[in-house]
């Protein structure tokens, strides 16, 4: 059974950074890839970052590129989204996503969404 389960979300100021984390169990990272998707009030939800399986190709969303990084550890079995340079428009609740794929799907899978989330973490960006 996949499972996901996110932490690390909190209150900060603008210009601050975080880490998320999202412990994984029930599949490899060698066949699965994992992605960071959020939802802001009264907003759609929107993919963040994806890292393709086999730690394939990354992708991220124009609005975080060059202030969030996503990584695995797998001996941990956890993926991490590190957040700088945090901007009130960053808040939200930020959900862990995986899904069967290849090293380069991750294009499709930030459109259209992926088969497993955890239950997500609230992060908080004060101005």
């Amino acid at each position: 059974e996949v499972q996901l389960v996110e932490s690390g979300g909190g209150l900060v100021q603008a210009g601050e950074s975080l880490r998320l984390s999202c412990t994984t169990s029930g599949f490899t990272y060698d066949t699965y890839a994992v992605a960071w998707f959020r939802q802001a009030p009264g907003k759609d939800r929107e993919g963040v970052s994806c890292m393709g399986s086999k730690n394939g190709t990354i992708y991220y969303a124009d609005s975080v590129k060059g202030r969030f990084a996503i990584s695995t550890d797998e001996p941990r079995n956890t993926v991490y989204l590190q957040m700088d340079s945090l901007k009130p428009e960053d808040t939200a609740v930020y959900y862990c996503a995986a899904d069967r794929g290849s090293p380069w799907s991750c294009g499709t899978f930030l459109y259209y969404g992926m088969d497993y989330y955890g239950k997500g973490t609230l992060v908080t960006v004060s101005s």
